[in-house]
C-alpha cells in the first residue's frame, strides 16, 4: 500500500467521522438546521403480529350507494356521509376491523380539544419532551429532547405534521404515561359510540390492539367537527415551521379547487395501506359531508379516490328541508282538555338527503298520533310521529311533540266532556 494511498484512506475516514457526528449532532438539535425542509414517512415501525387478511378481505366486498347507483373504489374500507342528516350515502366493509394507522391521532386531539374547552388546558401550557418522545421514530415534528413545548405547537404538529414524538408528549403530560393516555382515549371512544375501537397508543404507531372501522372513525370526525368549533381549524392548516424545520400537512385535497376540504387526518402503514379521513363543506349549499378511506396504495391515490367520491356526493345528492323547528304540522284533537286540539310541530329541524333528480312531490309524508290525545299535555312530549317515505320505500321516522301545554279540565268540565262524547256516539 503506498503512501499515496494511505493518505487518501486517513482523509475518507476523517470526512466520514465529521459528517456522522454532524447528522448525530443535528438529529439532537435540529435547530441548528435553519429552515429545514422535511418529509418523513408516516408510521412505519416494525408490523409483527398485525393481520395483512384485514385489507385483503375488505377489498374484495361490494359498495352500496343510497341511490342505487353503481361506483368503484379503489380502497379496501370506505364511508361516506352527510354530515347534516347522517345519512349513509356510499359505504364498503364500513364495519370490518381495519388498522387506523395515524388517524389515531384524531382521537389525541380530542382529548386535547377537552380539555381546552373545560378549561383544565391552555394553549400556551408547556409540555416537557421526554426521552421516549424523543427516541419514537416513523413521521416527527423533530422535538428536542428535555425541551418545553407550547400545547398548541403540540397540536400543529400533530394534526399538520402527524407528529409521533408530540403525540407521546401530550400523552405523557395530560395522563402521566401513554399506556394511561390510551385508557382515556378507549373510555372516550366508548362515550362516543365507537363500540368497534380500541387504541393501543396516541399516534397509531403499528400495534395489534390499534384497530377501528370505518363507521367508528367517522363517528369520531363527526364528534371533533360537532364538539370543537373553535378548535377545528388546526386540522385545516397546510404548513406549520417548527425550530426552523418546514413541513406540508400530507392531507394533499386542502385548498384544491372548490372542493371545500378544510381536515381531518392522514395515516399509513404497510397492513393498512393509505388511508385517510376527509371532510368538505360545499361553499354554495353549506352542505358538509364526512369520507373515510382506508387501502390504497399511494398518498396520491387516497387524495384522488377522496376527491372522486365527494364530488360524487355533492353532485348526486342534495339536501331537503321539511319542517322547521317548531313549525306547526297538524292540529290534534285532545281528550279532556281546556283546549281542544295542540299544535304538533317538531323540536329540531327535519331534513332529509335525496339523489338530487328527486322532486319534493315525489315524496310521502304522513303525520301521524294516537286520537285523541289525553289532557293534560307539556310542551314538548312526544304525541307522534312523522313519517317521510322516499320513492325507494326508505322511510325516516320523526317524533312529533306539543307545541304548547293543554290543562286537564277541572272535575265539572271532564264529567261535561265525557257526558257530551257519549251522546255523540
Amino acid at each position: 500500500m503506498n503512501r499515496r494511498f494511505r493518505q487518501l484512506c486517513l482523509v475518507a475516514f476523517i470526512a466520514c467521522f465529521l459528517v456522522g457526528n454532524a447528522e448525530a449532532k443535528g438529529a439532537q438539535n435540529p435547530t441548528k438546521a435553519a429552515d429545514k425542509f422535511v418529509t418523513a414517512t408516516e408510521n412505519s415501525g416494525s408490523e409483527a403480529g398485525l393481520d395483512a387478511s384485514l385489507r385483503t378481505t375488505a377489498a374484495a366486498m361490494p359498495v352500496n350507494t343510497a341511490d342505487g347507483s353503481t361506483i368503484e373504489t379503489t380502497a379496501s374500507h370506505m364511508l361516506l356521509v352527510d354530515y347534516d342528516t347522517g345519512t349513509v350515502l356510499a359505504e364498503k366493509a364500513a364495519d370490518a376491523k381495519m388498522y387506523p394507522s395515524s388517524m389515531t391521532k384524531m382521537m389525541t386531539m380530542y382529548l386535547i380539544f377537552e380539555k381546552l374547552k373545560d378549561g383544565s388546558l391552555e394553549l400556551t401550557t408547556p409540555y416537557v419532551v421526554s426521552e421516549k418522545a424523543w427516541r419514537m421514530q416513523g413521521s416527527k415534528m423533530f422535538l428536542p429532547i428535555g425541551s418545553q413545548v407550547a400545547v398548541e405547537d403540540l397540536i400543529r404538529g400533530i394534526a399538520i405534521q402527524s407528529g409521533n414524538d408530540a403525540c407521546i408528549a401530550v400523552a405523557e403530560g395530560i395522563a402521566g404515561s401513554e399506556d394511561a393516555f390510551a385508557n382515556q382515549m378507549n373510555e372516550t371512544a366508548k362515550r362516543l359510540g365507537m363500540v368497534n375501537t380500541h387504541f393501543a397508543d396516541s399516534s397509531g404507531w403499528p400495534h395489534p390492539e390499534n384497530y377501528t372501522t370505518p363507521r367508528d372513525l367517522e363517528i369520531l370526525a363527526r364528534s371533533l367537527i360537532r364538539d370543537f368549533p373553535d378548535y377545528y381549524h388546526y386540522f385545516g392548516e397546510r404548513e406549520f415551521v417548527y425550530h426552523g424545520i418546514h413541513q406540508l400537512n400530507r392531507n394533499l385535497l386542502l385548498g384544491r379547487g372548490a372542493l371545500g376540504v378544510d381536515g381531518l387526518k392522514t395515516g399509513h402503514t404497510e397492513a393498512a395501506g393509505y388511508g385517510i379521513t376527509l371532510s368538505a363543506k360545499d361553499a354554495a349549499t353549506s352542505r358538509r359531508l364526512t369520507l373515510v378511506l382506508n387501502g390504497l396504495d399511494s398518498e396520491f391515490s387516497r387524495a384522488d379516490e377522496g376527491e372522486y367520491l365527494l364530488t360524487w356526493g355533492m353532485r348526486n345528492f342534495k339536501n331537503m328541508a321539511l319542517v322547521s323547528s317548531g313549525q306547526p304540522v297538524l292540529q290534534a284533537k285532545v281528550w279532556l282538555g281546556k283546549e281542544k286540539t295542540v299544535p304538533l310541530t317538531v323540536s329540531a329541524p327535519v331534513t332529509i338527503t335525496v339523489p338530487a333528480i328527486m322532486k319534493p312531490s315525489e315524496l310521502k309524508i304522513i303525520a301521524s298520533y294516537n286520537k285523541p290525545i289525553a289532557a293534560p299535555i307539556k310542551a314538548g312530549q312526544e304525541v307522534g310521529k312523522l313519517t317521510v317515505t322516499l320513492p325507494n320505500s326508505a322511510t325516516k321516522e320523526v317524533p312529533l311533540v306539543a307545541a304548547s301545554d293543554v290543562p286537564r279540565r277541572g272535575f265539572f268540565g271532564r264529567i261535561f266532556g265525557v257526558w257530551a262524547s257519549w251522546l255523540g256516539r
